[in-house]
């Protein structure tokens, strides 16, 4: 590449960091990866740039954006290794995440875990107060009180406190007056507002958000700062922005003020990806399978347009078991995460059935065949002893891995087993994809939907490595493999706007309520969000776009059903709009609608996003070592002969668009390898993307044959 105006995407996972630069003058771009340096992020990120940029001769100076997405915050609270955090609340609330829902996820287990508090209860103290649900003061607040308590929870060794007080989302007054109390009396002290942080009903999911958000943000602070530092001193003079969950982007300071926010942050570009390339070989319906070293995420693409949700659960006791984790109300791109991926560790249980997962060997020691002390088999080590990685080339030729060690680690277990190596490594193979497939189904299921109507899009360096058996399981016919598919979810990063969320509670009633206030509702958290992404892309926040939205439900409901509204301004004659669009959500979510009821509108909400999303998008797949660059054959274990087979070996960038082949075959690149299965067939199309037809009764990817078959298609393209 030639010097120019570069974007930087750096992606944190928990086995490889992916770094990609994008030339914005020529449209293209190119990557790297670097193993991930768990004790110390920022260190795998700053030699992986420097790789980078020293192999393509780039100019730092020629960096205009940076974009940074990490899965640190997860991990902290995934393995609770976030701030010493404290608690304080209003006076008789100071067990709310104790008591949680008093639900039990599942009813019938005597010995059931429930998640762990973040905050123990020595550390949950309370405060002289009380703020009526109309948000009218009835107790004021002790502010020596909370000053007190503050300096209680900082001699217990508290570096973080979490303020959350009952009905704050009507009235943020006392949680804003605690705040700037314990600010000047403990300015050491990392203060969280839930009124900052969730502004809205609900106690337990506001107080849990509330204290995560504290939980992470001193990480957040120190490594964000660290993080900034180290790329100025590269030279790199441009901002650095966060990936946010939502699929969208902030400038630093908001992501230290609410670091919360960024907790899915790696997935969502994945899913920002999955769409993107879905797009370009017009397919709109795709489900977006990112599969790296420690997990693999599936998003659903339904029309184009990933879908969001503004409330998940963040460090599941039980992975798929809805309620047996901790409740985070921010919004986010909705997927689900799997405790499957190339470091996951292979064994047998008290039974003698092979398990895999969710244990990880992660970056260190990782896989066997890493050479870097692991001794337990893994999916990668299993992967090569099939024969589905060349050991010259994988990860670019960054990292040396060695079949031997992966045979070796495997041996103990398959002679218990009672298999062969190869054998036993398919198993390994085997089992692993059933988890993935096992666990989409449910959850493309739980949303309305067939797995069959979808083309599975595969990405990360595992996804094209498994993505076509996934997809065969799932009874899908079709998947899609994007070039530089290892490292999409930093082209994702290149990918997206700047995108704010912002809500807050209301609690008015459709048919009575007042209209002028509703649209002033609106234009406040509007303004706000269009003001941080003014000091995101500064000048863009005038002309960013709002997609208003608002929680609805039926009087007497207990729950509501996010609907999306018209655009405003909001007068009297929006009211059978706003109601149709209701109903509408109602009966697809439901299936029906009561005959009569009135409406109630609980939570308003904006999403304002400007800029992103880079068109003219295209991808240098990277040199592959020139030991595997030619085309030529490698022995592939066939499950179905029970033996290897010389195949095919394809490529990737030699590959030319309208060409064909048939599995099974290998495509290789620097930063994925793609197996086609026995009975598939390949077609590349005109954007690069390699389609993989799983239906043996076709011989290729058809284009639509009637006019409004190929009319659609055109617009979806376009669109």
């Amino acid at each position: 590449m030639q010097t120019g105006n570069y974007a930087l995407g750096i992606d944190i996972g928990g086995t490889f960091t992916d770094i990609v630069v994008y030339d914005s003058r020529k449209g293209t771009s190119t990557s790297h990866k670097e193993l991930t340096t768990p004790k110390a992020p920022y260190e795998g990120v700053i030699r992986g740039v420097r790789t980078l940029f020293e192999r393509e001769a780039l100019s730092y100076a020629d960096v205009d954006r940076v974009i940074h997405a990490t899965t640190l915050f997860t991990n902290a609270l995934i393995e609770r290794k976030g701030a010493l955090t404290g608690l304080v609340t209003t006076a008789g609330f100071r067990d709310t995440l104790e008591m949680a829902r008093e639900h039990k996820y599942e009813l019938f287990d005597l010995h059931i875990e429930l998640p762990r508090p973040i905050v123990p209860r020595r550390l949950r103290l309370e405060a002289a107060e009380r703020m009526g649900p109309d948000g009218v003061v009835q107790q004021p607040l002790d502010v020596a009180q909370v000053v007190e308590q503050a300096g209680r929870l900082a001699a217990a060794g508290v570096t973080s406190v979490a303020i959350v007080f009952l009905h704050a989302y009507a009235n943020p007054v006392h949680e804003r007056m605690a705040r700037d109390a314990i600010a000047a009396a403990h300015p050491r002290l990392f203060v969280s507002i839930s009124s900052d942080v969730s502004p809205q009903i609900r106690e337990y999911e506001r107080t849990s958000t509330t204290v995560a958000n504290a939980y992470v943000k001193p990480l957040a602070d120190g490594y964000l700062d660290r993080m900034t530092a180290e790329i100025k001193q590269l030279g790199i003079r441009a901002p650095l922005f966060m990936m946010l969950s939502n699929g969208g982007l902030t400038h630093v300071d908001e992501a230290k003020r609410v670091p919360i926010q960024l907790l899915e942050s790696g997935p969502a570009a994945g899913a920002l990806a999955g769409a993107f390339f879905g797009k370009r070989s017009c397919v709109q319906d795709v489900l977006a399978f990112d599969m790296g070293g420690t997990t693999a995420k599936l998003a659903i693409i339904d029309a184009g347009r990933p879908l969001i949700a503004h409330h998940f659960e963040a460090s599941r006791e039980k992975r798929l078991t809805e309620g047996s984790g901790l409740p985070i109300s921010i919004s986010t791109i909705e997927l689900i995460e799997i405790g499957a991926g190339g470091g996951s560790i292979a064994h047998l249980d008290a039974l003698g059935l092979l398990k895999v997962g969710p244990e990880s060997a992660s970056s260190l020691p990782g896989p066997a065949c890493y050479g870097r002390g692991g001794t337990q088999p893994t999916v990668t080590d299993a992967n090569l002893v099939l024969g589905f990685l060349d050991p010259a080339a994988f990860a670019g030729g960054t990292l040396s891995i060695d079949v031997g060690k992966a045979e070796d680690a495997m041996r103990p277990l398959a002679a218990q087993s009672g298999l062969s190596v190869p054998e036993f490594a398919w198993g390994i193979y085997s089992i692993v994809n059933e988890n993935m497939a096992a666990a989409a189904r449910v959850h493309v299921a739980e949303r309305g939907h067939h797995a069959g109507k979808f083309a599975l899009l595969l990405t990360g360096g595992g996804g094209p490595l498994h993505g076509c058996e996934v997809a065969r399981r799932l009874g899908m016919t079709r998947a899609i493999c994007p070039p530089g598919a290892g490292v999409a979810s930093a082209l994702g990063l290149l990918m997206a706007p700047a995108r704010i969320d912002r809500m807050v509670s209301v609690g008015w009633k459709l048919e009575t309520v007042d209209w002028a206030a509703l649209e002033a509702g609106y234009q406040r958290i509007e303004d706000d969000a269009r003001a941080v992404i003014d000091a995101t892309l500064p000048g863009q926040g005038a002309t960013a776009k709002s997609q208003r939205a608002a929680d609805l439900r039926f009087v007497g409901q207990g729950f509501e059903v996010i609907t999306e509204l018209p655009a405003g301004p909001y007068t009297a004659d929006t009211y059978a709009a706003i109601r149709a669009a209701f109903l509408a959500t109602y009966a697809k979510t439901f299936g029906q609608v009561p005959p009569r009821g009135d409406i109630e509108i609980i939570n308003i909400r904006a999403a304002v996003s400007a800029g992103g999303g880079e068109g003219n998008l295209d991808v240098d797949t990277g040199a592959i070592s020139a030991a595997s660059a030619a085309r030529g054959t490698r022995r592939m274990y066939l499950a179905e002969r029970k033996d290897y087979a010389d195949v095919p070996v394809y490529e990737r960038g030699a590959l030319t668009a309208g060409q064909v082949f048939h599995g099974p075959a290998i495509v290789q690149e620097a930063s994925s390898t793609l197996i086609v299965p026995p009975r598939a067939t390949v077609e590349v199309d005109d954007s690069g993307s390699l389609i993989v037809n799983l239906d043996a009764a076709s011989a290729r990817w058809q284009a639509p044959s009637s006019a409004t078959e190929e009319s659609e298609k055109q617009d979806a393209c376009a669109n």
